[in-house]
């Protein structure tokens, strides 16, 4: 699962061990945010052996999350014993406002497969529900950067084939003054445990298909600004 484990120097001086699983770190700030049942979150913290370097959100309040994802109980008290900041009702597009958000820097944001929810009957290829993803995009990368440290980094899992190419991540970061580094191809194997849950309110415990092309984009602050 990528796991690998280093030494390391604390604030103090002392040495302690950092733990890695593929693009994270123990000695990383982590918020992670749009989390589903939390099992993405709970797996890293489980490979760390702790979770005080991580907050993790959800859209939802508490009531409405269990609600629909009602495997999340056991990830949720994982994560709570871990020593993991769980916050509920953050809405990314403004979460940089937060009261307790918006005094914290983050080596890593992520933003595991985004979804604005479905709209009625219409498919995902209809460009209003295009420009909905797109619009929730756009205004969460405007609220990360604020969020971001000099060298941080900003991750999305997304699934890069039709329809969802027609997000234009890249674009609409650009747009936020965010720059591309790299985008690595996200096997969901690598994170043991971790369910990706449907987004909005329809048959949202179930998972979906990631299809053969699903991959991380990772982004940083462009030096131009």
């Amino acid at each position: 699962m990528g796991e690998a484990a280093a030494s390391v120097l604390s604030e103090s001086g002392e040495e302690k061990r950092e733990i890695w699983i593929k693009h994270y770190s123990s000695s990383h700030r982590i918020l992670l945010v749009g989390e589903g049942d939390f099992s993405f979150s709970a797996c890293l913290a489980r490979t760390f052996v702790s979770a005080k370097n991580m907050i993790a959100t959800s859209y939802d309040n508490l009531d409405k999350l269990l609600e629909k994802h009602w495997t999340a109980t056991t990830h949720l008290d994982d994560l709570k014993s871990l020593g993991c900041t769980l916050l509920h009702g953050i809405n990314v597009k403004d979460m940089h406002e937060d009261s307790f958000l918006k005094a914290q820097r983050f080596d890593r944001i992520v933003f595991n497969f985004p979804h604005a929810g479905h709209h009625l009957r219409l498919r995902e290829t209809y460009g209003l529900v295009i420009l909905t993803h797109k619009k929730l995009l756009c205004d969460f990368f405007s609220s990360a950067r604020c969020l971001l440290s000099e060298n941080g980094e900003i991750h999305v899992s997304h699934r890069d084939d039709h329809p969802y190419n027609n997000w234009d991540i890249t674009g609409s970061a650009k747009e936020r003054g965010l720059i591309l580094k790299e985008m690595v191809e996200f096997q969901k194997e690598d994170y043991p445990g971790y369910e990706n849950k449907r987004g909005g309110d329809t048959r949202s415990n179930e998972t979906f298909p990631l299809g053969n092309r699903s991959f991380t984009f990772k982004f940083s602050l462009s030096k131009d600004l």
